[in-house]
């Protein structure tokens, strides 16, 4: 018979979900933009100028007064919402759960292949992975989300329950990818706020961390996580931001990229994503991390 998993950890499941939960509507709110700009960037594939920018950015919008070119940023927040809030309760409330599990169940295997220390931090870098790989179940609010984006008229006019009902498996197209993408990302994301934590502010407690500790880590984490899955989240939306008829394997999509742009297009979109991970990680991660141990405290 085998053994039943001890999961019970120190943060109530229903404060992780009002912390994470109110950090995803936080950035969504300021950030879907930011998202939308480097989005239409990595699906771009002609050389990107001064002249060019604008039309690739702003698209039919690119004359428009600027109230307008704004507004034009904000395509798919309904999909947005439904993706970002259930992705952030999931990761930022999941991972501490699958850390619960390793922590709790497989502490020792940890400590001796790692050491207490090390050992620590591995297992909150190998919860993350594990969450990382499971966000997979989400993929299909995410392609809506980027073909809303970046191909609107893959939509044609019909709406959530329908494309649902007619695309069916389609929407788990690049699921491989967005797992290898996910797995090394998230590793890295709370793997190197662990780090930072332990080796730059001593903190043994990673949940005692203040503000500033948890904003210095999770830049950290997020500039680690999103340069390791840079080059598997640009193939993962090129594959994602096409029309639902077309199949186009990975590979192929790497081939024609490399062919046609250069290798350096696997890079495509990371400036972008780097220059917002402090803010954003100020309301999401950051906030996530200080608003769970708050909650706990009235539910």
């Amino acid at each position: 018979m085998s053994p039943t998993l001890n999961v019970k950890g120190s943060d109530s499941g229903a404060a992780r979900i009002l912390g994470s939960g109110t950090s995803g509507i936080a950035e969504l709110l300021v950030f879907h933009p930011v998202d939308t700009i480097a989005k239409r960037l990595m699906s771009n594939k002609s050389k990107v100028s001064m002249s060019t920018l604008s039309p690739i950015i702003f698209r039919e919008h690119a004359t428009a007064p600027l109230a307008t070119k704004l507004l034009s940023l904000f395509p798919g927040l309904g999909y947005a919402a439904g993706y970002k809030v259930t992705q952030r309760i999931y990761k930022y409330g999941g991972q501490p759960w699958f850390s619960d599990v390793i922590s709790r169940n497989y502490k020792t295997q940890f400590t001796n292949i790692f050491g207490e220390r090390k050992g620590k931090m591995m297992m909150q870098a190998t919860a993350g992975s594990l969450t990382g790989i499971g966000e997979v179940v989400l993929l299909p609010l995410d392609a809506l989300k980027i073909k809303r984006q970046v191909n609107p008229e893959a939509f044609r006019g019909r709406g959530v329950v329908r494309i649902f009902l007619e695309e069916g498996t389609t929407l788990y197209r690049g699921w491989g990818w967005t797992m290898a993408r996910n797995a090394p990302g998230s590793f890295a994301l709370f793997g190197a706020s662990a780090v930072t934590k332990d080796y730059l502010f001593g903190i043994e407690d990673y949940h005692k961390a203040t503000w500033g500790q948890n904003f210095v880590a999770s830049i950290a984490g997020a500039v680690a996580s999103i340069t390791v899955a840079a080059p598997l989240d640009t193939i993962k939306t090129r594959i994602q931001n096409a029309n639902f008829e077309s199949k186009v394997s990975g590979m192929t999509v790497v081939k024609e990229l490399i062919r046609n742009e250069g290798p350096t297009a696997l890079l495509k979109g990371l400036t972008p994503k780097i220059l917002v991970v402090g803010p954003k990680l100020v309301f999401s991660y950051t906030l996530a991390q200080s608003l769970i141990p708050w909650f706990s405290k009235y539910v």
